[in-house]
């Protein structure tokens, strides 16, 4: 008797059927929302800003408030200035109005110069503003979303803060913005909102350069008005009752 050979232990049906292991949903929720991160990541990542919003970036606008490049700060520090000083002789209609008249009376002159000089030179330069035509400046989707997560982001914190101030979950931090509102009825009292906003613009212009040139003497007295500041704090924390904070 011929004995018939064992099968393998090591050896699969085919037809037997796979086994599936189901994750629950929430594992399963969770995934997706990954997946879609990080498409929306990389969608951003790809996708260019156009080419009006790319010189506005975080650099620049140092550069601008430090005056690394005398021309162009004095350009927009000038032009913020001219334009604040009209907006308190004139209504906000009447200076878009003449702004809009002004470049519209230097393009079009530009474009009857240009035309007029390729006709006596009998050339064809085409558009004398073509290449400022072909700027990109339109806004994708991902961009205008990233745009409102950002936006939504601000309000709902800013939301919440307010919320906070007002509904005195903290006493001390209540009772500073109650001096601070009451301080700001006097600068409205002696300031309009376009002064404030000329004063702000002179002061970004200003500050940075200042600051930098006397930090060492402007953090020393910061530190002593800091501490003072502290020091009253705590004397109020301790004679309010419910004031004190609870240790972090």
């Amino acid at each position: 008797m011929e004995e018939k050979p064992k099968p393998s232990s090591t050896t699969f049906s085919p037809g037997l059927p796979e086994l599936k292991v189901e994750h629950p949903a929430g594992e399963v929720h969770q995934r997706e929302r990954r997946r879609s991160s990080q498409a929306r990541r990389g969608s951003e990542r790809t996708t260019a800003p156009p080419v009006v919003f790319q010189g506005l970036t975080r650099e620049k606008v140092m550069e601008l408030l430090y005056w690394r490049n005398l021309k162009q700060s004095g350009l927009v520090f000038g032009s913020l200035l001219l334009l604040f000083f009209s907006l308190t002789q004139f209504s906000v209609v009447s200076v878009v109005a003449y702004l809009a008249l002004a470049t519209l009376s230097a393009t079009i002159s530009f474009r009857v110069y240009k035309s007029v000089l390729q006709a006596v030179q009998k050339t064809d330069e085409g558009h004398p503003f073509k290449a400022y035509l072909e700027v990109e400046m339109s806004l994708s989707h991902d961009q205008m979303q990233k745009y409102a997560e950002n936006a939504q982001y601000y309000i709902n914190s800013t939301l919440k803060e307010l919320r906070r101030l007002f509904l005195v979950q903290d006493l001390v931090d209540s009772l500073k913005f109650a001096v601070l509102m009451w301080l700001l009825t006097y600068v409205g009292a002696l300031f309009n909102g376009l002064t404030l906003l000329i004063m702000v613009v002179v002061s970004m212009f200003s500050m940075p350069v200042v600051y930098e040139k006397y930090q060492a003497q402007i953090d020393q007295y910061l530190d002593l008005i800091r501490t003072q500041v502290n020091s009253v704090v705590g004397k109020i924390q301790e004679k309010i009752p419910g004031a004190k904070r609870k240790a972090e």
